[in-house]
């Protein structure tokens, strides 16, 4: 009897000593798993990284439009004022700004708010003239821009941090070594 469990031990710890551990096999997995978590971070980081260079173009050419006004005693954030020579609309006491974060966009007629994020006022009655509306619709787009382009570089800024984490994990992991 005591034979047969010496066999059947030693038998078992030499086919044993092929089958790679548990704690093996997990180390494995999580590499392959860091492998592909590393290549997708890498395509959403170049896929960001795109959209935000075809962005700056048209951000450029809006930009072109607006003269950059902050009182740097006073104010935290500035406003992209819109030129409205550049428009030809002249004689109407019209003023759009769009804050330079984008998260305000207002108009005013003769020094009065008429507009704020988009909520008309009862007493404006919510009418341009359709140079007026050109110059409406030149701030709004560019509000759209600089909040795009905000939001793509913080997922930009995400992303590259995750590439980076993923990045040391498979250099310090044993399957690399």
């Amino acid at each position: 009897m005591k034979r047969i469990w010496v066999v059947v031990l030693v038998l078992a710890a030499m086919t044993g000593c092929n089958r790679p551990s548990k704690m093996e096999e997990y180390r494995r997995e999580k590499h392959e798993r860091d492998s592909a978590a590393f290549v997708a971070q890498e395509k959403s980081l170049a896929y960001y990284q795109a959209q935000l260079d075809s962005l700056m173009p048209v951000s450029d050419s809006l930009l072109a439009l607006f003269k950059y006004e902050k009182n740097e005693k006073y104010q935290d954030h500035g406003f992209y004022v819109v030129k409205n020579e550049k428009l030809k609309v002249y004689g109407s006491g019209l003023r759009v700004m769009v804050r330079d974060d984008g998260k305000e966009l207002l108009i005013y007629r003769n020094g009065e708010r008429q507009m704020a994020n988009g909520e008309w006022t009862k007493a404006s009655g919510g009418k341009l003239r359709t140079n007026e509306q050109a110059l409406l619709e030149r701030a709004e787009h560019l509000q759209v821009v600089i909040l795009d382009i905000k939001e793509l570089e913080k997922r930009i800024q995400r992303t590259s941090l995750e590439v980076q984490k993923y990045q040391k994990r498979l250099e310090n992991s044993p399957e690399a070594q």
